[in-house]
């Protein structure tokens, strides 16, 4: 019984493709610093999504941060995700 190769090279090509895209956008990152005063500003952002719009200021501002524990079965092996993020949209009439 022959093994059909068409299904198969198709998966193969698309996951290379894939593999390809993921290697050049890792060759064309920069390597980025640590700073512990940015290490620092991040642990102190609440749980939770926030926003604020100074009133002196043309910008809204942004924070969020996401902590869960991730278990694989009952008692299985955890792992800990702790994302964060900041950013802030600035507007001016030109």
């Amino acid at each position: 019984m022959p093994l059909p190769l068409a299904p198969i090279a198709a998966t193969a090509l698309r996951y290379g493709a894939v593999a390809l895209v993921a290697y050049a956008a890792t060759r064309r990152l920069e390597r980025a610093r640590i700073s512990q005063a940015t290490e620092d500003t991040l642990d102190d952002v609440n749980d939770g999504f926030a926003a604020c719009r100074p009133l002196d200021r043309q910008q809204i501002n942004a924070q969020g941060r996401l902590c869960r524990v991730v278990r694989i079965g009952a008692s299985g092996p955890g792992l800990e995700l702790d994302a964060t993020w900041l950013g802030r949209l600035k507007f001016r009439k030109v």
